[in-house]
C-alpha cells in the first residue's frame, strides 16, 4: 500500500450472512477499491486488532482506519460516508448520540443469526476479489 494512501480495512464475521452480504455489496459499489477485507476469524484480523489495542472483539463489523479501530455504528457510518454519493446521507445518523446508535446496532447484531442465518464456513472470494482480501 502506498504510504500516502489511507488504510481502510473492514473486518467482518466470516460466518454471518449479513456480514457476507455487506462484503458482496461493497464489491459492487466500492469501485475505487477504498476498502480491503479480512474475516474476523483470520490471523490477520487478530494481528490488526492487537495493533489497534482491542482486547475484546465486539459483536460488530470493525473498520481499521490507519491503525485505529471503529466499531458498531461508527464503523457502519464511516463505511457509507467513504463510499460517497448517496451513501453519504448515512452521516445524518450522527445527530443521534452514539449510545442510541449503538443500541440500534446491537439489537440487529444480537439477532442477525436468527434473522438471517449463518454459514458453516467463511466466504471464498472470487479470483477478481482476492486482491482486496488480506491474509
Amino acid at each position: 500500500m502506498n504510504r500516502n494512501q489511507e488504510q481502510n480495512i473492514i473486518l467482518f464475521d466470516g460466518i454471518c450472512n449479513v456480514c457476507n452480504s455487506l462484503v458482496k455489496f461493497m464489491f459492487k459499489v466500492d469501485k475505487k477499491g477504498i476498502f480491503s477485507f479480512a474475516s474476523l476469524q483470520s490471523d490477520i484480523a487478530a494481528r490488526l486488532l492487537k495493533e489497534a489495542h482491542m482486547e475484546e472483539i465486539p459483536d460488530s463489523v470493525i473498520v481499521i482506519r490507519d491503525g485505529q479501530a471503529l466499531v458498531k455504528s461508527d464503523a457502519a457510518i464511516y463505511i457509507f460516508k467513504k463510499l460517497g454519493g448517496v451513501f453519504q446521507l448515512s452521516a445524518i445518523a450522527y445527530i443521534l448520540p452514539r449510545s442510541a446508535r449503538d443500541r440500534i446496532y446491537d439489537g440487529i447484531a444480537k439477532r442477525r443469526y436468527k434473522l438471517f442465518g449463518k454459514r458453516e464456513e467463511c466466504m471464498l472470494p472470487t479470483k477478481e476479489q482476492r486482491n482486496r482480501f488480506l491474509g
